[in-house]
């Protein structure tokens, strides 16, 4: 990666980190974030915006990512934090988890998005960065087949809700199936399909 006009920060290539977040948009499960710095080095093909990627290549790439990367972390924040504290928030807190793992301080962070949480270093946001930037790409893919392998676990808790398949995102068979089975602990509360499955609830007693 280079930083147009930042000669300085080119130099410390190595202590650059990118930052992505996965699972905003579900109505289950935990918020995911990834952290990801790269050596001088380090070149690893393919690497891209982690949705635009089939599951079997993000697998690939993310353990091609955690092999050749200089450090990486990968941190959540819980369906009660998102409940408590809005999905951006829980966002940004997950991110700051991850960076905080990394076993030093990065130069830089660089986070996609325009949104950023507070850490003891420089950040800056960058839109459409996890096309754009392999480290932030990186950490799109970390979090994403993280959050993808904890849903599979759900879904071996609550088999009814396909949770292997759509991963909580508000598909058609999760909403049917959250309207004939309910609302399960891991839903987010907050989120207007299982508000109004709580209301059905409340209304019928």
């Amino acid at each position: 990666m280079k930083l147009e006009n930042d000669p300085d920060l080119n130099n410390k290539y190595q202590l650059i980190c990118g930052v992505d977040e996965a699972g905003r948009g579900p109505l289950a499960g935990p918020v995911f974030a990834a952290c990801v710095v790269f050596g001088e080095k380090s070149y690893i093909e393919g690497l891209t915006d982690s949705k635009k990627l089939s599951e079997k290549k993000r697998d690939e790439l993310a353990v091609i990512i955690k092999q050749n990367a200089k450090a990486w972390a990968v941190a959540s924040a819980s369906v009660m934090e998102i409940d408590r504290l809005n999905i951006l928030q829980a966002s940004l807190l997950a991110m700051k988890r991850a960076v905080m793992r990394l076993p030093f301080t990065p130069v830089l962070v660089l986070i996609d998005g325009t949104h950023s949480p507070q850490l003891d270093c420089a950040v800056r946001t960058v839109i459409k960065g996890d096309s754009l930037i392999p480290e932030i790409s990186a950490a799109s893919i970390l979090a994403k087949t993280a959050r993808d392998a904890e849903m599979q676990n759900w879904h071996h808790h609550y088999p009814l809700y396909g949770f292997n398949q759509h991963k909580g995102y508000p598909t058609k068979k999760h909403i049917e199936a959250l309207q004939r089975y309910g609302v399960t602990p891991i839903h987010r509360q907050s989120f207007s399909p299982v508000k109004k499955q709580l209301k059905k609830y409340d209304d019928a007693v």
